[in-house]
């Protein structure tokens, strides 16, 4: 039997220069199609995420830490989808799916490091609506300016340093045999297929990142909703239980649909790997949870919509 976590040699250990991304070259046929619904979908995320900056700036009544929060969640997806979105779309345009092995590793490095931050930024975005419900006269004192801007700091920042090692060691490992890349971008689990030698190691240390940066966060964000959860339950109206629910039941989507396909993605056994499958949840929170976040914050919350109105209002008359 070959020890865990040792991938078999595939031939003579080479120095490559880069990987081919295949990504959806198996069905030639829907490259035009392909490419035009990503192209539609990153507009859509682009454009969404940019109004509720925008509103958030302009409008006086969402100057308040959860929307603070919600302004650097939007800047998030913006730089989240376009470390991958853009080259995808080059590639589906050109047939050119040649990446060196910097622009891979810088590829990964910034999509690991966003991912993080988003992890952070739910977190925090959990924490500001715990304080805001369940310790309500201590919640300005709490969630003062300096507070929110060292939380949303250390959100951006903590990613940063944690993964150079991180991507470092995975492209310190010899690769060999084939250099196609059966994915669309540099994810972690397809460019280990492609590596030679004992991988063990890596793969512990994919376990333990996973498990700081996904599953610690997600279990604060549900200890958080409890607590939210039994406040609610004890407010005596109807219509402020009702408001409540209204005001988080928004970011409970976008966590559910984010952890969830993470923690799919990272978390579950490598026996269980498939490519067509890993393409599919990678593309759900990578291309698909992103663009459908500015309409559950819009739709789901009654002063963004107000917000988004005044807003809309203004430019039509001009």
């Amino acid at each position: 039997m070959e020890p865990t976590g040792q991938n078999p040699p595939q031939g003579n250990h080479t120095t490559l220069t880069g990987f081919i991304l295949l990504g959806f070259s198996d069905v030639p046929d829907l490259q035009g199609f392909l490419f035009g619904i990503f192209l539609i979908i990153y507009v859509i995320i682009l454009m969404g995420n940019s109004l509720i900056i925008i509103i958030i700036k302009v409008d006086p009544s969402l100057r308040n830490p959860m929307y603070f929060f919600l302004g650097n969640f939007s800047s998030l997806e913006i730089c989240y989808v376009s470390v991958i979105v853009p080259r995808m779309l080059t590639d589906l345009c050109t047939q050119n799916r040649n990446i060196s092995l910097l622009a891979c590793a810088t590829q990964m490095y910034f999509f690991l490091v966003l991912g993080a931050t988003e992890c952070f930024i739910l977190t925090v975005m959990a924490y500001d609506r715990y304080v805001a419900i369940c310790n309500p006269l201590l919640y300005p004192l709490i969630m003062n300016n300096r507070m929110c801007m060292q939380l949303a700091a250390g959100c951006w920042m903590t990613g940063i340093p944690a993964y150079i090692p991180f991507t470092y060691q995975i492209f310190s490992l010899p690769f060999c045999g084939s250099h196609q890349l059966n994915h669309f971008f540099c994810d972690v689990p397809p460019v280990l297929q492609l590596a030679c030698g004992d991988t063990l190691m890596i793969e512990i240390l994919i376990y333990v990142v996973a498990v700081l940066v996904v599953t610690i966060p997600f279990m604060l964000i549900l200890g958080s909703y409890v607590k939210i959860i039994s406040t609610i339950l004890k407010l005596p109206s109807v219509t402020g239980r009702a408001k409540v629910i209204s005001t988080c039941s928004s970011h409970l989507m976008v966590v559910a649909l984010f952890f969830g396909s993470g923690i799919i993605s990272y978390l579950r056994p490598k026996s269980s790997h498939s490519t067509g499958m890993d393409k599919c949840i990678s593309l759900f929170y990578t291309i698909v949870t992103p663009m459908f976040n500015p309409m559950i914050y819009c739709l789901r919350n009654k002063d963004v919509i107000v917000a988004l109105r005044k807003f809309l209002s203004k430019w039509i008359v001009l």
